[in-house]
Formats: structure tokens, sequence, C-alpha cells
């Protein structure tokens, strides 16, 4: 079962311009990570402070996995560059609707 993980951050005011240079070295790493499908970042067209990424797992495992290895060995600092805590939603497919 693939899974869609959607992490809403909101970089801080002062991290306008290096938060964004930040995410996009980060992201080199979960990229490359085992079970990455892919990851997209978007940004609000009303508030550019506001970004999700969307990233694709092969599977809730994978994306556990994912999440251990940030919080310990694989931690990123991304943290210091956001306004608030991110915020992590995980969905699965919904093939009947």
């Amino acid at each position: 079962m693939t899974v869609t993980s959607l992490l809403d951050l909101r970089f801080a005011a002062d991290h306008l311009e290096d938060g964004p240079l930040a995410l996009h070295d980060i992201l080199a790493d979960t990229r490359a990570f085992d079970g990455c499908l892919g990851v997209r970042v978007v940004t609000d067209v009303t508030d550019p402070a506001h970004v999700l990424a969307v990233e694709r797992w092969e599977s809730l495992e994978h994306d556990d996995a994912y999440r251990a290895w940030r919080a310990g060995p694989g931690a990123s600092g991304l943290v210091d560059y956001l306004a608030e805590p991110p915020t992590l939603t995980r969905f699965t497919d919904a093939d009947s609707l």
C-alpha cells in the first residue's frame, strides 16, 4: 500500500530565502531514502512562507523508517528555519472512489 505524506511547513520571516534552499538540500536525502517514490514541493500562492512537501512512499513501513531516521542520525535541522513545528499528515490511496 503506497502512502502519501504531507509535511506542512511555515518558514520564519527571517528565513524566507535560506529556508527553501535548505529544504531543497534536505530533500535530496529524502528522495534517495529507501522506499521514496518521489517528493514535490508546493508553495501557497498567497503566502510564500507556507509550503507543503508532498512525499510518496512504497509503504507505511518505509515512511516510518524514514521518520525514525530523521528523528535520529538523519536529523536535518530544518526546524531552525521554521516559524512553528511542521505538521505531518499521511494518506493511503482511496482506490474505491
